[in-house]
């Protein structure tokens, strides 16, 4: 089995944490869901586990997971109850493999080792060799800035990757549920027949006059399901919906991005990157006349309703 060899320093002092009655547990992140992260995460889980549990003077608590981005903490359940258990006094040591391990954010990471220092919480972070107990506070700041140094420029090289993907006309759709649509084996849509007539029906009304809080009454009343088959539809999905040129077989690229890789939050594209058009890159389930015919009526009501917040 391969596995994440911590290589123990030499130490004098009877206070080391290799030598004393602790509680400890380790916490292991990946940040995709890939098959051979997934094998990573295993990797991990059960090396932690064994090395706790191979040391005599430790009480092994548990391995705390994510599959998550290091982005937000609040969207890693494993982090919280780690830090949720540190809070009820059920932890004494956490190992973990790297800082960027707790989070991409430097400045968040330390606010947490130092929350967990207050509390006699030790963190022992295999790359580096760093005990938060023992080691300057310093010295954690400056690996907690490279770390966030890296995370930022494997950002970078990423966004430079599809970037330069989206500039060979390789579309890249992310749809796991696009109604009227499911992805083929080789990354193409296929046309869903039963969910394009939906689409299809969508569009007529709009064009014979509905608006999209009509059309949300017609779909539920006549039982017509979304997506993700709820009963209820939403009138930005719909609105969005009238607006997307995928269904006559275009593919724009870019039409948002992330400026601040920390924030993770995507904002609308309004010419501060290129934008990319792919033609003909799937089969169309609108006609181009239908699909601009509807945009001209919703750049006349986004006018008519300008010009009445004016008044």
């Amino acid at each position: 089995m391969s596995g994440y060899v911590i290589e123990i320093p030499q130490e004098q002092e009877n206070s080391s944490i290799w030598s004393r009655q602790l509680r400890v547990a380790a916490y292991c992140r990946v940040s995709a869901s890939y098959e051979e992260q997934q094998q990573s995460l295993e990797n991990q889980i059960e090396y932690f586990t064994q090395y706790i549990k191979r040391n005599p003077f430790w009480r092994f608590v548990a391995v705390y997971t994510d599959n998550a981005s290091g982005l937000h903490t609040k969207n890693r359940p494993g982090y919280q109850k780690m830090l949720k258990d540190c809070r009820k006094g059920k932890i004494d040591l956490i190992l973990v493999k790297s800082l960027s391990r707790f989070g991409r954010d430097a400045k968040e990471t330390m606010t947490t080792i130092r929350r967990l220092k207050q509390m006699g919480i030790g963190v022992y972070v295999e790359m580096g060799g760093i005990n938060t107990l023992t080691t300057p506070d310093s010295i954690i700041d400056l690996y907690a800035a490279f770390d966030q140094a890296e995370s930022q420029n494997k950002s970078d090289n990423i966004k430079f990757g599809l970037r330069q993907r989206m500039k060979s006309g390789k579309a890249m759709l992310y749809h796991s549920q696009f109604l009227g649509y499911t992805k083929g084996p080789d990354g193409v849509l296929r046309v869903v027949p039963e969910e394009a007539e939906i689409v299809r029906k969508i569009f007529d009304l709009y064009v014979q006059g509905n608006g999209v809080r009509k059309i949300k009454r017609y779909l539920e009343e006549h039982g017509v399901k979304t997506v993700t088959g709820k009963r209820e539809w939403s009138t930005s999905t719909i609105d969005r919906m009238l607006s997307n040129e995928k269904y006559i077989g275009q593919v724009l690229m870019q039409k948002s991005y992330t400026p601040d890789f920390l924030t993770g939050k995507q904002v609308k594209n309004d010419g501060q990157l290129d934008m990319y058009l792919v033609e003909d890159a799937h089969e169309a389930i609108i006609d181009r006349e239908t699909f601009n015919q509807v945009q001209e009526m919703k750049g006349h009501i986004k006018h008519t309703v300008q010009m009445e917040q004016m008044l």
